[in-house]
């Protein structure tokens, strides 16, 4: 296990994958003088239960494979709606999109300071976008 890696650069690590997987609205929250059980809050929202779930997965697959940092627990992943995932100095949080309303974590830690995220990658040239809201629409023929 790495102990050296500062809670910053885990969770701007975690932002990244997280938003090179489709999520969105990511806030890393610093929480170490609020709370005594954490450092950081990351907060992300997901598309609907699959990717809720696929992003935990891929969270703690890369954080296992790729910081040597083991999920100390996760909860929540039988529904899927909101999961949390405790790194210890990191707890992710990923919610599915009307479940991060409801709770309003951001709302309820707003006195928390918001350390900077990762920018969601770019999409690539010549690639659709799988998202129905965003895909372009051929025009019709007349």
């Amino acid at each position: 296990m790495e102990d050296t890696i500062e809670p910053e650069a885990i969770s701007a690590a975690l932002a990244k994958i997280a938003l090179d997987r489709k999520a969105f609205d990511v806030a890393i929250l610093d929480m170490s003088t609020l709370v005594d059980y954490t450092d950081i809050f990351l907060l992300c929202s997901a598309r609907n239960r699959r990717h809720v779930a696929a992003l935990s997965e891929e969270i703690r697959s890369f954080a296992k494979k790729d910081l040597g940092i083991q999920c100390l627990g996760t909860e929540g992943l039988p529904a899927a709606r909101w999961v949390l995932v405790d790194f210890g100095s990191v707890v992710v949080h990923i919610f599915d999109e009307p479940l991060r309303a409801f709770y309003n974590l951001d709302g309820l830690w707003g006195d928390a300071p918001k350390l900077a995220s990762p920018e969601p990658a770019s999409s690539e040239a010549g690639t659709e976008s799988d998202d129905p809201d965003t895909a372009e629409v051929e025009p019709a023929l007349p």
